[in-house]
C-alpha cells in the first residue's frame, strides 16, 4: 500500500454565517461550526482512505476570533497523520468578511477518524506522505497529540482501576 501526500485528502468547504446560524449575540454558535469542521474533516479522512469514516476523536478546539452573521467560513481540511486504520485531521476556519475580502484564523481544530471496512470494522489505510517543510511539521506535531492522547487514557483508565 503506497503511502499518499498530504494534498490527497484537501478539502477547502464555505459556509455563509446566516441567522439561523447564530446566537443572540449575533455570533457563529460554537456547535454549528463544530459540525461544519466534522463535515470537513471527514471528508478529507475519506478522500485518503477511500471509505467511510467514523469520527473518534475532537483533541483540540481552540476558537480565536468570533466569526459574524453575514461571514463566510473557509474550513481547510487535510489528514496531517495516519496510524493504522485511524488518522488525525487538521482543519483551519477562517472568518471572510464579504465587504472587505478579509481573511482572519478563526479557530483550529484536530480530529481523528477511523477507516472503516464494507462490514463496518477497522481497516488498514494507506500511510500519509508529508512533502513540504509544514507538512512535516504537522505530521510531527500530529504523532505527538496521538502519544499525550494515548498517555492520558492510560492515567484515566488507571485511576478508575483503581477506584473500583
Amino acid at each position: 500500500m503506497d503511502a499518499l501526500p498530504c494534498t490527497a485528502s484537501r478539502v477547502e468547504m464555505t459556509q455563509m454565517v446566516l441567522p439561523q446560524d447564530t446566537n443572540y449575540h449575533g455570533t457563529l454558535f460554537g456547535g454549528r461550526l463544530l459540525q461544519w469542521i466534522d463535515v470537513a474533516g471527514a471528508i478529507a479522512a475519506q478522500r485518503h482512505c477511500q471509505s467511510k469514516v467514523v469520527t473518534a476523536s475532537m483533541d483540540d478546539m481552540h476558537f480565536g476570533v468570533p466569526i459574524q452573521l453575514g461571514d463566510v467560513v473557509v474550513l481547510h481540511a487535510m489528514v496531517n497523520y495516519v496510524h493504522r486504520s485511524s488518522m488525525e485531521v487538521g482543519v483551519r476556519v477562517e472568518r471572510e468578511v464579504l465587504s472587505t475580502g478579509e481573511r482572519v484564523h478563526a479557530a483550529t481544530s484536530y480530529l481523528t477518524y477511523v477507516a472503516l471496512d464494507g462490514d463496518g470494522r477497522p481497516k488498514v489505510i494507506p500511510k500519509v506522505d508529508p512533502q513540504t517543510p509544514a507538512e512535516r511539521r504537522r505530521h510531527a506535531d500530529a504523532l505527538t497529540r496521538r502519544e499525550f492522547r494515548l498517555k492520558r487514557r492510560e492515567v484515566i483508565e488507571a485511576r478508575r482501576a483503581e477506584e473500583s
